[in-house]
C-alpha cells in the first residue's frame, strides 16, 4: 500500500481535515478527501504534527546489545511518535571514525522504522585527548553533522576550540556534554540539602553552568554552532539566554526526566533515578520548564539511556546513570508544557521536531505539514492517558522512571515516508 488517506486529523491542534499521504509525500490536504486504493486511517480528535526529532538517543549498538539494539531503540522510537533519532557515540567500539558511524547508519536503514543519523566522537575513543576523524565521518555516507563525547565532556578547552573551528568546514554542531569533571568525582546526586541528608556526594549546579559559560564564549570567539546536551540547572537557563541575546549560535536541549522528576526522587535510593546529570531542585525544574516555553532552550532531547537488569539494578553508587525516554518523551511534554498552557501543540512540534531537525541539517524531518513535503508525521491521541509498564515497552532494557506513573498522551500511528511503522498503536515491524 502506497497510499494512505487519513481521515479527521487536527495539524497541530487546529480545524480537522484529511490528510493523503501518497509515494512518500503529503499529496493533499482538506475536506472530505477521496482517494481510489488508499487505505483509510480514521483519525477523528487526533493530532496530527511533524514526525518527532530526537538529537539524543543511546542505542548501544555496537557493544551493548544486551542493552539496546539499533532495532529494538528504533522500534521504541516509532512508539513515542520519532521519525528520526541522532545514536550517540559512545559504544563499543566508539563511533570516532567512518567504519563505525556508516555501521550504526546502514543497522538504522535495516531497521527502517526510523532515520536513525549517528553523532561522531568528538575525541579519539572519547578520551578527551585527540580529535577523531571529523571530516571523515562527516564525507561518509551517514553525512555526520552532529558530535559529542557525551558520557564525557570535552574538558580541555584548547580542544573543545580546534572542534568547534573543525566543523565549521561542513556545517557541523558540537553537542558538549556539559561538566567539569573536577568538580564531580564521586558525585551521585545534585548538590544540596538532600544530598548531605542522604549521606551521598553532591554534583554542584556550578560544574555544568561552568562548562556551558567557557564554551559558549569559545563558540562566540570562532563563529561556531554549539549545542549544549541535557541543561538541568536554573544557572544554566540564564547563561544561555544571556549568550543568546549576544548572538552566540548556541542551542540547547531539555530532558523529558529534567522536567518533571526532582532530586526528592533519590530519596528512595531507588537506582533508576540515577541519571547524569543528576535531577535537580523544583526551582530548577521550573526554570528549565519556563525556558524551554520562552526558547531559551530549543528542544526537547531524550537522552534515552538503556542500561541491562544488571548495571541498574545495584546499590546506588555502583549503578550506571541513566533512563529510558523515547516511549515517553510528547507524554511528559504534553503533562508539563501543554496541559499546564505553556506549550500549544505548534510549540510542541517547534521544539521536538522543526529545531531537531533544522540542528541536525535533517532535510526531510520537522518539516510543515503541507502538500508536497515528506510525510513523516505522528498521530497523538491527547485525550488518552494510562499508567506505564516497563515490561510492555519495546526497548530491551526496563529502567524507565515513570513506571506506575499515569502520563497523559498516546502515539496512535506514526508515518516515515508515507509508510505507517506505527498503526492503532502497534509496531508495524
Amino acid at each position: 500500500m502506497n497510499a494512505y488517506l487519513i481521515k479527521g486529523a487536527r495539524p497541530l491542534g487546529g480545524d480537522p481535515v484529511d490528510i493523503l499521504l501518497k509515494d512518500g509525500r503529503i499529496a493533499a490536504i482538506g475536506d472530505s478527501l477521496a482517494a481510489t486504493g488508499a487505505e483509510v486511517v480514521e483519525a477523528a480528535g487526533l493530532i496530527a504534527l511533524p514526525g518527532l526529532v530526537d538529537l539524543h538517543t543511546h542505542l548501544r549498538e555496537p557493544g551493548r546489545e544486551d542493552a539496546e539494539t539499533v532495532e529494538t531503540g528504533s522500534r521504541a522510537a516509532a512508539l513515542g511518535g520519532f521519525t528520526a533519532v541522532h545514536a550517540m557515540a559512545n559504544t563499543d567500539p566508539v563511533a570516532d571514525t567512518a567504519g563505525v558511524v556508516e555501521q550504526v547508519w546502514r543497522l538504522g536503514q535495516e531497521a527502517g522504522l526510523v532515520d536513525v543519523v549517528p553523532v561522531g566522537a568528538v575525541t579519539v575513543g572519547l578520551k578527551g585527548e585527540r580529535l577523531a576523524e571529523l571530516g571523515a565521518m562527516a564525507d561518509s555516507a551517514a553525512r555526520v553533522r552532529v558530535f559529542s563525547d557525551d558520557g564525557h565532556c570535552v574538558a580541555d578547552p584548547a580542544l573543545m576550540r580546534r572542534a568547534l573551528e573543525y566543523v565549521k568546514a561542513f556545517d557541523g554542531v558540537v553537542a558538549q556534554h556539559a561538566e567539569e569533571p573536577r568538580l564531580t568525582v564521586g558525585a551521585q546526586m545534585h548538590e544540596g540539602d538532600r544530598s548531605a541528608s542522604l549521606g551521598l556526594t553532591g554534583w554542584p549546579a556550578a560544574a555544568e553552568e561552568a562548562i556551558i559559560a567557557r564554551d559558549v564564549l569559545l563558540a562566540e570567539h570562532v563563529g561556531a554552532r554549539l549545542h549544549v546536551c541535557h541543561v538541568s540547572t536554573a544557572g544554566s537557563v540564564e547563561i544561555l539566554r544571556w549568550a543568546k541575546s549576544r548572538g552566540v549560535q548556541v542551542t540547547a536541549e531539555v530532558t523529558p526526566h529534567h522536567l518533571l522528576l526532582t532530586d526528592a526522587c533519590a530519596e528512595s535510593y531507588d537506582p533508576v533515578f540515577k541519571v547524569n546529570p543528576p535531577l535537580r531542585t523544583d526551582a530548577d525544574v521550573e526554570a528549565l520548564r519556563a525556558g524551554l516555553a520562552d526558547g531559551t532552550i530549543d528542544v526537547v532531547g531524550t537522552d534515552h539511556a538503556p542500561h541491562a537488569v544488571e548495571d541498574k539494578e545495584s546499590e546506588w553508587a555502583q549503578a550506571r546513570p541513566g533512563m529510558l525516554g523515547l516511549e515517553q518523551a510528547l507524554s511528559v511534554v504534553i503533562e508539563t508544557m501543554v496541559e499546564p498552557g505553556r506549550l500549544d501543540w505548534a510549540g510542541v512540534a517547534d521544539r521536538m521536531s522543526v529545531r531537531p531537525a533544522a540542528i541536525g541539517r535533517l532535510a526531510d524531518h520537522g518539516r510543515p505539514l503541507a502538500p508536497g513535503e515528506p510525510a513523516n508525521l505522528v498521530l497523538v491521541d491527547a485525550t488518552a492517558r494510562a499508567s506505564v509498564d516497563p515490561a510492555a515497552l519495546a526497548s530491551r532494557s526496563r529502567n524507565s522512571p515513570y513506571a506506575g506513573r499515569e502520563l497523559p498522551g498516546r502515539v496512535v500511528a506514526t508515518f516515515l515516508r508515507g509508510v505507517p511503522t506505527v498503526l492503532d498503536g502497534k509496531a508495524q515491524k
